[in-house]
């Protein structure tokens, strides 16, 4: 390269992001282009950056395709042809669930977006990136990956249309879906492509789906054990450990069907006994390899040791608010064991706990505490969990064989390894750095677990809260905490009890506790969240923030809510489903709000809990309704007559194919404030189709 990697702090220059900069290198062509919907952060928290510095420490020529403008594929043009493949994202998230609210509303802002702006992205990114790059240069691979590619790769539900869609393996027309995390296969994707080998030769990898072409999924229908049916002399399918499920159209009539897919897919999850998984779409097989193998230790030092900026690209002249939330945090494991049915991390990032040594941390504390811009604060020491740093199941041959969801649900597996020693001392040792006033846990911690080591909590309680300590008890009801794998309300008691006393042992009394709980989780009704809502008025909770289910694609809660079964157990489960029922269990958690008081009160009426009404001391709300409650109200009823939304403010994003440039509409002095819904045509779409038909002016 004719730019040096290197520099005085220790990291490599940004990958490429125009064409100008690959002219800067001196390159004469890319390898890769990776598209994603993210803003391009060089942090270790970004999947663009590590897959970036992945390739690039393999000698391999990567630019960044941040968040393009699609709709057209001119953006894509600009690197000119890649030698190897596009490599596409949607970012962090699924882009609906960071475009959509619970009640199908357009959110706000975009905490992945330069200034938090939404509407830099597509709905459905994954899709539109990757038509976009076949449009720029057919012929050229298309290998889509990240959360979104990983949580749609068999059919699945979709919230937001309220249908069940295809594998994204065939909407998007990617030639492989990678799903997990991505560093080993796009290493090796990367590699045999270079090699002169072709897409059909990565079907043997681990982690990966994709679609089979009418011949091969023909002779699929009849196979034999270890038949070789790839006309490229690759064995594709290991056909002694084959599994098909339901089709796609069984699962879309049957949920009876759909039960069994998600019970089939979550079964074959642990990477040392899942079995390869073929699912029929008409008459076209869409095959899932086994998940990827986890990293050894010396494998995760090596990613995260990469040669980071820990910096937004420079072009940007608007903060990116995830950047600045996790800046200054440290990644220490990744994965999760705990199996929680409404949660996506364990599809991702898988249940085996992948975990750094000690030594890269803290160099990568040194390298945090170096920067001249860092306050002395490290946000974060964890992952997806705060205190699973290091655990794993003591016999690893039981481990091979487990097909347990969860290692600490209904109990903790007598086999886990539960040690938090290696953590406290880390947590001990990251404190000891030079430049390092204090390390917070913003993770959120495994209470269950934690309870185990009351050293931990101790160490948790004096050095790491920053005033009040994130916990998620979820629930109170024993029913929708089964479903939820999560242990019981008491566990939640017993761990703020302990967890109270090592504060004030420590000579911090008023430290507390926030507890997130979530609203209209399948097995919750009305009945269930007012019990929720005594126990918060009892205890003295009153939660700022509200979680509301969202039924994310395969999650194991998204099968519940779809079908109202459960899929391990066949049993009924209760669902809340109508925007009203789960208006009013978002209510009931915040009984306190005057805004809330009228919704509260249908809700406690429709119950029948009338005696929750009044002024003792269990009651919820006043038997007359205070002014502040009937003021808001009134600003609502204001609101929704000059066609605003429900409680809070909305924007609405721009339509590219309408010639209209990417981002929101409806800022300042623009009037356009109601909220685009999913498969709904707003006002305004209306209004133009009136004004076509000659029916007079737009009001």
């Amino acid at each position: 390269m004719s730019l040096p990697l290197w520099h005085d702090r220790y990291a490599a220059p940004f990958a490429p992001t125009t064409a100008a900069e690959v002219a800067a290198r001196g390159w004469d062509a890319v390898d890769v282009v990776f598209v994603t919907g993210d803003a391009y952060v060089d942090h270790p928290s970004f999947a663009a950056a590590i897959l970036h510095r992945v390739l690039e420490r393999a000698g391999f020529r990567v630019a960044v395709l941040s968040q393009p403008d699609w709709k057209t594929c001119e953006p894509w043009r600009q690197f000119g042809r890649p030698r190897l493949f596009f490599a596409v994202s949607a970012g962090n998230m699924d882009s609906m669930i960071n475009h959509y609210t619970a009640n199908k509303k357009v959110r706000n802002d975009d905490a992945y977006s330069p200034g938090g702006r939404i509407g830099l992205r597509p709905d459905r990114a994954t899709l539109a990136y990757c038509q976009r790059a076949r449009e720029a240069y057919p012929g050229v691979p298309v290998v889509a990956g990240g959360v979104e590619a990983s949580l749609r790769r068999l059919a699945h539900y979709d919230y937001w249309s309220d249908t069940v869609k295809r594998s994204i393996v065939l909407d998007s027309k990617a030639d492989l879906v990678v799903y997990g995390m991505g560093e080993a296969n796009i290493l090796t994707i990367a590699q045999r492509l270079a090699s002169g080998r072709s897409v059909q030769n990565l079907r043997d990898l681990r982690g990966v789906a994709f679609a089979l072409g009418a011949k091969e999924s023909a002779e699929l229908v009849g196979h034999a054990p270890h038949a070789d049916f790839d006309r490229h002399g690759t064995q594709c399918v290991p056909y002694e450990n084959l599994v098909q499920i339901p089709s796609f159209e069984q699962v879309r009539d049957d949920k009876l069907a759909f039960a069994e897919a998600t019970r089939l897919i979550h079964s074959n999850t642990n990477p040392f006994n899942a079995a390869t998984l073929v699912q029929f779409h008409d008459r076209q097989a869409v095959v899932q390899t086994p998940p990827a193998v986890p990293l050894s230790q010396d494998e995760m030092d090596a990613v995260y040791d990469l040669p980071f900026t820990r910096r937004p690209h420079p072009s940007y002249t608007e903060p990116v608010p995830a950047y600045e939330m996790i800046k200054d945090s440290v990644t220490i494991m990744r994965g999760c064991f705990g199996g929680c049915t409404f949660c996506s991390i364990t599809a991702h990032q898988g249940r085996i706990i992948q975990s750094r040594s000690e030594g890269s941390v803290l160099r990568e504390v040194r390298k945090v505490a170096a920067d001249p811009e860092f306050k002395g604060t490290i946000s974060d020491v964890g992952g997806a969990t705060a205190n699973m740093y290091r655990m794993r199941c003591t016999r690893p041959e039981v481990e091979a064989k487990c097909k347990r969801l969860s290692c600490v649900h209904p109990t903790i597996c007598k086999l886990l390894g539960t040690d938090h020693g290696p953590l406290v001392k880390l947590l001990k040792d990251v404190r000891a750095e030079p430049g390092v006033k204090k390390v917070a846990v913003g993770s959120g911690v495994r209470m269950d677990l934690a309870q185990l080591s009351p050293e931990y909590v101790r160490e948790l309680a004096a050095h790491h809260t920053g005033g009040r300590l994130k916990v998620a008890p979820e629930h109170t009801s024993p029913e929708v905490l089964e479903l939820m794998k999560k242990p019981p309300i008491d566990n939640f008691g017993a761990f703020a009890e302990q967890f109270r006393a090592a504060s004030a042992a420590a000579g911090k009394p008023n430290q507390g506790i926030v507890p997130y709980f979530i609203a209209s989780h399948p097995g919750s009704d009305l009945a269930e969240m007012i019990d929720l809502a005594l126990y918060l008025k009892r205890n003295g909770y009153r939660p700022d923030q509200v979680q509301d289910f969202i039924p994310a694609p395969f999650d194991i809660a998204t099968c519940l809510y779809v079908t109202g079964i459960d899929p391990f157990t066949k049993k009924e489960v209760k669902v809340a489903r109508g925007m009203r029922d789960r208006k009013m269990q978002r209510a009931l958690m915040q009984f306190f709000k005057p805004s809330n008081y009228f919704t509260v009160r249908e809700a406690l009426i429709q119950a029948g809990r009338q005696d929750l009404i009044g002024n003792g001391c269990d009651c919820l709300i006043p038997a007359n309704p205070p002014k502040e409650a009937i003021e808001a109200r009134r600003r609502a009823a204001n609101r929704a007559a000059q066609g605003d939304g429900d409680d809070d403010h909305y924007h609405t994003v721009a339509n590219p194919s309408k010639g209209e440039n990417p981002g929101e509409r409806g800022l300042p002095n623009v009037g356009q404030k109601k909220g685009y819904r999913p498969g709904r045509k707003s006002q305004q779409r209306q209004q133009g189709k009136k004004k076509r038909k000659g029916s007079g002016p737009q009001s």
